[in-house]
């Protein structure tokens, strides 16, 4: 792959990889609005962000095994038309449950495309190459949280929160294009597919690699880190510091300026030290960042102190997906799309139902750095004792 393709792909593919912040984060700054018009608490409408998630899972752990057994262009296809389709519904909604059941049927259409991105790159490279594709993809996609919550407060501002749904329905339609153009065009070279492969084969195949489990459980655990800020992240800047919209859009781009860094740092430590190694200075770093939380919120919980610790919290996601998918993926080089669809499907199952729980707690934020914290503990677990404890579980099973 010369370097103008490998530029191309990546980002086609981090734009596609897009539509996902772009659906969570958009629709941020419009929380207080939708509430109001819908008749519930911003906490309720807050739910709408674990529904999504869950059933994101779901629609990955369909689509994972389709596109090993009919290609990735199928997944993709038909996910952006599911999830253009509810888009333009959502804008139209009256009540929380229709707002729940279509960002359902949305997320489902999300999983259908979310699942293709790491099965194509693992089409197509492995190891530290696949780790530096992962990174490149990260750093072009990180743009989209980066102005996501801007863009959704100047389309609350200017047509009302509806017209953010609208804008996401067209974002989809328009990926169509360039997906056909750039990744599926004449000179893809789709993986060879087995078909009397059946699909709970292709999942026992993945979920008896045991080896690569330990990465599918730091991941999950390290993203919950950052779903829970993301679910309260309206509470905690708009409620809490009393932030504007336009405040609270700049706050939450800072976040994303530090994952710019992170990842940038990443793809250089890249040329000279393996993946896994990276991954846990990155692991180390987002526990620093949450000790430092607990710290601030339980002694002086002033903006100016608590936003540079979110900041390294948050900024450590750059380093650790990208490293994470790459060590979990290196793993399969057949039944990829199954893969892909293990490790986002048990990663937003345990993501969203943790941040689904964290909406019953009291919401304070000492309470949300506490949830923050316990999963950061568990990444460090996994890291430093995960591969022996699931060694031995496997052994005992078998």
């Amino acid at each position: 792959m010369n370097k103008v393709v490998y530029v191309q792909v990546a980002a086609v593919l981090a734009m596609t990889m897009a539509l996902g912040p772009f659906a969570i984060d958009t629709y941020l700054p419009a929380f207080p609005s939708m509430a109001s018009a819908l008749g519930v608490s911003v906490h309720e409408v807050a739910l709408s962000i674990s529904v999504y998630i869950f059933v994101l899972a779901l629609g990955q752990l369909v689509a994972g095994p389709i596109s090993d057994r009919f290609g990735r262009a199928l997944s993709m296809y038909v996910g952006l038309s599911v999830f253009a389709a509810a888009s333009v519904v959502l804008s139209r909604v009256t009540s929380l449950e229709h707002l729940l059941l279509l960002r359902g049927v949305q997320a489902f259409g999300a999983g259908w495309i979310a699942v293709c991105v790491p099965a194509i790159v693992r089409d197509r490279m492995h190891g530290n190459e696949a780790a530096r594709f992962f990174s490149l993809i990260g750093l072009i996609m990180i743009v989209a949280p980066a102005i996501a919550p801007a863009l959704g407060s100047a389309l609350l501002n200017l047509f009302g929160w509806q017209s953010i749904f609208l804008f996401l329905g067209g974002y989809a339609l328009f990926l169509l294009l360039p997906i056909r153009l750039v990744i599926f065009n004449r000179h893809y070279v789709a993986p060879t597919q087995h078909p009397s492969v059946a699909v709970w084969q292709r999942y026992k195949a993945v979920l008896s690699t045991r080896r690569a489990l330990r990465f599918l459980f730091i991941q999950s655990f390290a993203f919950t880190v950052m779903l829970i800020f993301l679910t309260h992240a309206s509470f905690i800047y708009q409620e809490h510091y009393a932030a504007t919209a336009t405040q609270f859009s700049l706050l939450f781009a800072a976040n994303i300026i530090a994952m710019i860094g992170v990842n940038l740092t990443n793809r250089k430590l890249l040329n000279r030290y393996p993946a896994a190694r990276i991954l846990k200075w990155a692991l180390v770093l987002q526990a620093v960042g949450i000790v430092l939380l607990l710290l601030v919120s339980s002694f002086a919980a002033y903006l100016w102190l608590f936003l540079p610790a979110m900041m390294i919290t948050v900024g450590a996601m750059g380093a650790i997906v990208p490293n994470t998918q790459a060590c979990f993926m290196d793993y399969f080089p057949e039944h990829g799309g199954t893969a892909a669809a293990t490790l986002g499907a048990i990663q937003f199952i345990l993501s969203g139902s943790i941040s689904a729980l964290t909406t019953l707690m009291p919401e304070s934020l000492l309470s949300i750095v506490v949830a923050q914290a316990l999963c950061s503990l568990c990444c460090l677990l996994f890291l430093f004792f995960g591969k022996g404890v699931i060694a031995k579980a496997h052994d005992e099973v078998a």
